[in-house]
Order: C-alpha cells, then structure tokens, then sequence
C-alpha cells in the first residue's frame, strides 16, 4: 500500500528538522551585548547603503541639469543658427570638466589646504575609493567626489548664457580652463573645503551656503556679465528682434532644472536625511513663488504673463533658494523666491535696457543677482531648528545672529570679486592667445554651420 502524501510530508521534513536541531546545539550563544552590536552594525549598513544610493541619485539629477536641462533650456532660447553651437557649450564642458576635476580639481577644491585653495593630495583621485571621506561619514567618498564634480560641470556652463552666439569654440574651451583653476576651485575649497576662510565649521569667517549661491551662481553670473562686456554686443542686438527659435525646447529644459534641482539641492545634505527633506520642500517652494511673482509683475507691466517669464522666474527662484535651501523653513523660502522674482525681472526687463548690455540669455540677471540675493537673505531667514551649525547658538538674523549678514556680505563679495577679476584676467590671456569672438561673417553665417559645420534644422524638402 502507498503512503499517503501526508505522510511523504513528514518524512522529508524530518531530515531538515534534525539538521536545524543540530546547529542549534553547536551554536554560539551570543550575549546582549553581542546582539546589540550586530543590530547597530546592520543600521549603519543599511543607513550607509540609502545614503549612498540617494547620493548616486542626486549626482544624475544635477549632471542631467546640465544636459539635457541647461542644453535646452540655452538652446530654445538663441535663434536657430546657434542653437547647436549653444547646446554644445553645456555638452562640451560634461568632459572637458571632468577631466580637470579627476586630474586636479577635487584635490585644489577638497584636500585640506590652506585658507584659499587645497593641496595635492588627492592629485589624479589618488587615496579616494570607497572608503568614506570627512565630509560625508555614510558615503564612499568616490559618490562624494563625482556628486560635487557635476556641480563643477554645470557651473561655467552657466556662464555661456551670457556669450552665446558670438563667442569662439576655441576661445570658450581655454577660458572654461582657466576659469576652473582661477575662479571656482578656490572658491569651492574657500566655502566647502576643510581650512576654507568661509567655511561654516571652523572657516575664521563661515558663510551660509549649502548648496552653492556664491560657489555656483555669483561666480558664474558675474563672470558672465564681464563676458558680455567684454565680448560686446552680438551684431543687431537691441536694434532688431532676436527671438528664440523654440520655447518649447526652453520649457522642457527649464522643467527638468526644476526636477534636478532637488538633486543639487537637497543631495547637498550628503545624506537621506530629514535636512534632505526640508531642502527638498524650501527648493520647491521657492521657485513656485518666484514663477509667480515673475508673472504677476510681467503681466501687470506688459498686458501678458508669458511662458519665458515663467521659466525664468522658476530659474531665478531655484538659483536664490540655493544657499538657503539647509537652513530656512517653507515660509521663509516662499518669501526668498517672491524677491528673488521681483529683484531679477527688474534686472533682466528694466536694468539690462537700460544700460544694454548684450547679456545674452541674461545669465548676470538671473544667477548673478539671483544669487546675491538668496545669498544676502539666507543669513536673515536661516535657523537652528532647520540646522544647528553653530551648536546651540543663534544662526540668522531674525534668531538674534545679526553679525552672520556680515559674514554672508563678505562670503558675497568674494564671490564677486574672483569672478570679476579673475574673468577679466583670463579673457585677456585668451584674446591673447586664440582669440575670444567670432568673426563678423562667422557670427552672421550663424556659429552652428561656421564653427561646427552642422545645423539644428534642416528646413529643406
């Protein structure tokens, strides 16, 4: 007679119940001390392993603010014989920046130095692998290395916004060099690096810049306004109409520089932590107000809020809530944007016609003022109970800190002191060398067919 398939069950359970009951008696039994320190291990690898991953996730974030963000968002926005030539400013430098960054740029930017620029220790990323760094104890310090390095990419390609459709591709490779080693990697290692003179823990005067109002966008903005004095004037501006060949292109560019913003925002905490959260939430909240307060102004001005107004209203609220992004609440972040709005229209609508600098895509106007602004304000709005980085003590102004708006004045100044000056410097080296403006016939030709041989569109049947 054949078992039953309940008895089959049993016998081939047994085996394993046997084996388990043997383990069981050779064992170790671990004490609670044992036990407790196993579970605190297995936190801090699962922490570590949600930090890294965030981490990773936010350096794609700010790299695709970059390209394909700023790529279209510039692109959309020149006319159609320049739109390659623009998008290939923001491609080109997703290289060659990373390049100096592997070679030297981290090392000048995050070894510890001296007050102004670091040392060679980490000279062609030697020393720098998974095991994690001073600056972010949860993470690798390799995704510390390549998150900071896409804030390194995107900011001279910011800068192109002012020189667009008149600069040489050569001329705008070497300055974008010089650029990196005379103005930014200084100012990096100043504000972030370990020694910086304004470097929030320990730096002689600490700036509040979380993620990068006077690193990123004064440096670059001024930079730019110095370019389009430089350069002058592309040929027929404010004479004739030079509208953008695709504001649907800008649009989508300036919707995903929304997106990846959080990224360079929020991942600046170094963590998935709460400080990630309210960076998240004051990000948001600011270039919501900032779009609207550009409109309302634009729309009582001109008779028409338009979709241009809108995204550059967004773009200058996100720029202006960068610095204050880790240390302000919801409120005060709406507020930051709905200046950061009113202050920039005014520069880029009234300012700029005025005084007609041909700042192209209105760089200056909006990452250089915006930037000062958010710059200025973090140190009114900023909070201990968002960030406690000065140990109990009073962090802005409206908490009893009114010393800090010196500190971030001076944190500003600098910032626009080096990209003054050091731009002003290395245009002169480079008009030295190969030159900085394209030809009269170049720039009428359009910069897409005479210095890239290709074009955008293609129109023909």
């Amino acid at each position: 007679m054949m078992p039953s398939l309940k008895t089959l069950t049993r016998l081939s359970v047994l085996p394993f119940l046997f084996s388990v009951a043997a383990f069981a008696q050779n064992a170790p039994v671990l004490t609670v001390e044992q036990r407790l320190a196993n579970a605190e291990q297995a936190v801090k690898a699962a922490q570590s392993a949600g930090d890294n991953a965030w981490m990773l996730v936010s350096a794609a974030l700010v790299l695709m603010m970059t390209g394909p963000g700023l790529a279209l968002f510039y692109g959309g926005l020149v006319r159609p014989k320049n739109i390659l030539s623009t998008m290939m400013h923001s491609f080109i430098l997703m290289g060659v920046v990373t390049i100096i960054w592997a070679i030297a740029g981290y090392s000048l930017s995050f070894a510890e130095g001296n007050w102004l620029i670091g040392d060679f220790r980490f000279l062609f990323l030697n020393g720098v692998g998974t095991a994690p760094s001073d600056y972010a104890p949860t993470i690798p310090q390799l995704t510390f290395m390549i998150y900071q390095l896409m804030f390194a990419v995107i900011t001279p390609a910011l800068i192109s916004g002012a020189y667009a459709e008149r600069m040489k591709f050569s001329g705008m490779l070497l300055f974008t060099v010089l650029w990196m080693f005379i103005v930014y990697f200084p100012m990096a290692h100043m504000v972030w690096g370990k020694g910086g003179l304004l470097n929030v823990n320990g730096g002689k005067f600490p700036c509040l810049d979380f993620a990068g109002g006077t690193v990123v966008h004064i440096t670059s903005g001024m930079s730019a306004l110095v370019c389009a004095l430089v350069l002058g004037k592309r040929q027929g501006a404010f004479v004739e109409a030079m509208k953008p060949n695709s504001m649907v292109l800008s649009t989508v560019g300036a919707c995903l520089l929304w997106v990846g913003w959080f990224g360079f925002n929020a991942g600046s905490a170094l963590n998935a932590s709460g400080l990630a959260s309210s960076a998240f939430v004051a990000t948001h909240f600011a270039a919501a107000s900032a779009a609207l307060s550009w409109l309302c102004i634009e729309w009582r001005r001109q008779g028409k809020p338009s979709m241009l107004g809108g995204i550059s209203g967004c773009v200058a609220g996100l720029v202006a809530i960068t610095p204050a992004s880790g240390f302000v609440k919801p409120m005060p972040a709406i507020a930051i944007g709905i200046a950061a709005g009113l202050i920039c229209y005014t520069m880029v609508s009234i300012v700029k016609s005025k005084f007609k600098y041909d700042d192209s895509l209105d760089a200056f106007g909006v990452h250089g003022i915006g930037g000062t602004v958010g710059a200025l304000l973090t140190g009114v709005f900023a909070v201990k109970e968002v960030q406690d980085v000065f140990n109990g003590k009073p962090v802005g102004l409206l908490e009893g800190n009114g010393g800090q708006m010196l500190n971030q004045a001076l944190g500003a100044g600098i910032a626009i002191f080096l990209g003054v000056v050091g731009s002003l410097v290395i245009l002169r080296i480079v008009k030295a060398t190969v030159g900085i403006r394209a030809t009269d016939d170049d720039e009428r030709e359009g910069l897409d067919l005479s210095m890239h041989g290709e074009e955008g569109y293609n129109f023909q049947a």
